[in-house]
């Protein structure tokens, strides 16, 4: 190889690194975008974020969770995508997470909440897509009925409802 090749495919890898918005990876959502996950990300569809509409959600894995809540009347079937293959499908850092909802309040969520037995990001709640008014459409839910650690005030903190954007790390 000579070095001139070497030289244009060092160029051309500095530019990719340097260029972030040269390496997007997930498709384009073509509905409206529901959620923006940004910040410490490798994948992405728009400029340094992952812009998903509902469904490129519903395309990822999906778990059901039933469980109660200090929102709701008795018990409640939820379904959406782990916290964790969300987080993961978008190539995260493994940090903590800054949860905003369309009415700017925010939580932060500790990468120790991420595990396969943590919170789903709920997108159906006993089989409806959620408005506005019910607390969606997209809501963060954790497992409270399947253990005591998840029925905490910090815990219920950071069930984000009408959840619209994520950061990873600061």
């Amino acid at each position: 190889m000579t070095f001139a090749f070497r030289l244009a495919g060092a160029a051309l890898g500095a530019c990719l690194a340097a260029c972030p918005a040269l390496a997007m990876d997930l498709a384009a959502p073509e509905g409206r975008v529901l959620l923006t996950v940004s910040g410490e990300i490798s994948n992405t569809n728009a400029e340094g974020a992952a812009a998903f509409d509902m469904d490129m959600l519903q395309d990822l894995p999906a778990e059901t969770v039933q469980t109660t809540t200090i929102w709701t009347e008795g018990e409640q079937t939820f379904v959406g995508v782990h916290l964790s293959a969300l987080l993961d499908h978008v190539g995260a850092a493994q940090v903590t997470i800054h949860a905003t909802a369309i009415n700017d309040y925010a939580v932060d969520i500790p990468h120790d909440d991420w595990s396969d037995e943590g919170p789903v990001l709920a997108y159906l709640r006993n089989g409806e897509p959620m408005s506005l008014r019910d607390k969606g459409p997209l809501w963060i839910i954790y497992p409270f009925d399947s253990d005591a650690s998840f029925r905490t005030e910090v815990i219920y903190s950071r069930s984000i409802w009408q959840l619209d954007r994520i950061i990873v790390g600061d």
